[in-house]
């Protein structure tokens, strides 16, 4: 059976399939964080190629906030038409469409910008010291992820996931390894998830009845850093504000390389749906319709996302569903190459 194909509803999202493509940044925006025509084109060919949940790539709700000077950026009124037209691209070719926000945090790469963190700890040897964050820029920095909702709602996105995994803020917030911080937003688990916790409630004023979605790395690679059970336990004491998804990968926190394999993942995933009772998507190196079909039919997860292999193969779903014989609706103009 193409388990993979079978329709999905995340709260009052329906999906015609439960392959995601993976936030991906393209890092080809220019300076002013606009989108490209390339963005539109990028996204619209995965579309039209089948995958169920189009998720775009890390946009940034502050200048300082990017991961790079050529990332996306949402932080003001003026990036909506952009986003707008890859949402519209999106849903023109039969999917639904999501959209990364976060702030780079201490792994910030833009030139000329003070670096902020929970705390006052450089991510390597090569990298500049990070100001650590006060309260006031804490709460700032809740109101820019707030903001950043409100704008994404009116570009026409379907879902918003959160960006808390790879070392990035939100993700450094989380880790004992990157947050020596001694006020409540330090220390304990409870106090670590904090943050998420306020920018959860600060969006749900802006986004009604739509999905959140929050992706996390399910294990630091570290000794004394996250692991699996860690960030469930955080994710528990905040899922009651708005979490309808966790999207589960690992690493990034520190300069530690995971080792990574086919499914490598898939366990974290399972120890967070177990220990959370949130549904959650996961992957990890997924190249083949099987491997992808059994993540879902084998492991019980309710969505697989893919990544490289959708940026070298744009029909992937269109392809798997013919190696599954699933039933599904292909693209007319397509329809000779699928008979």
């Amino acid at each position: 059976m193409a388990h993979l194909f079978s329709k999905y509803a995340i709260k009052n999202l329906e999906l015609k399939n439960r392959l995601v493509m993976a936030p991906m940044c393209m890092f080809c925006a220019p300076e002013t964080g606009t989108v490209t025509d390339f963005h539109i084109m990028h996204y619209a060919a995965r579309a039209l190629g089948g995958t169920g949940l189009i998720t775009v790539e890390a946009t940034a709700v502050s200048p300082e906030g990017r991961i790079s000077e050529n990332d996306l950026g949402i932080w003001s009124d003026d990036f909506i038409p952009g986003l707008q037209k890859i949402a519209d691209a999106i849903h023109d070719y039969g999917s639904k469409a999501a959209l990364q926000i976060g702030h780079a945090g201490r792994k910030s790469r833009v030139q000329g910008i003070e670096l902020e963190a929970p705390s006052a700890i450089a991510f390597d040897e090569k990298s500049a010291v990070p100001k650590e964050m006060t309260n006031e820029d804490i709460q700032d920095t809740v109101e820019e992820f707030k903001q950043a909702a409100a704008r994404a709602d009116k570009a026409g996105f379907d879902m918003i996931q959160l960006h808390a995994a790879h070392g990035y803020l939100l993700s450094e917030f989380l880790s004992p390894l990157t947050n020596k911080r001694c006020d409540e937003y330090g220390g304990n688990p409870e106090n670590r998830v904090r943050i998420l916790g306020d920018v959860l409630d600060a969006i749900q004023s802006v986004w009604k009845d739509k999905p959140i979605e929050v992706r996390v790395s399910a294990d630091d690679y570290a000794e004394g850093g996250n692991t699996a059970e860690d960030i469930a336990l955080m994710l528990n004491i905040v899922k009651h504000k708005g979490i309808d998804s966790v999207n589960v990968s690992t690493g990034g926190t520190v300069n530690v390389a995971p080792n990574a394999f086919t499914n490598y993942q898939i366990p974290h995933a399972k120890v967070i749906r177990e220990q959370t009772g949130l549904p959650v998507a996961a992957g990890g190196l997924i190249v083949s319709a099987k491997e992808a079909n059994d993540v879902i039919a084998a492991d019980g997860i309710e969505q697989v996302y893919v990544g490289r292999e959708l940026l070298r193969n744009p029909y992937f779903a269109l392809n798997a569903a013919k190696e599954l014989k699933a039933d599904i609706e292909f693209p007319k103009q397509y329809m000779r190459a699928y008979v």
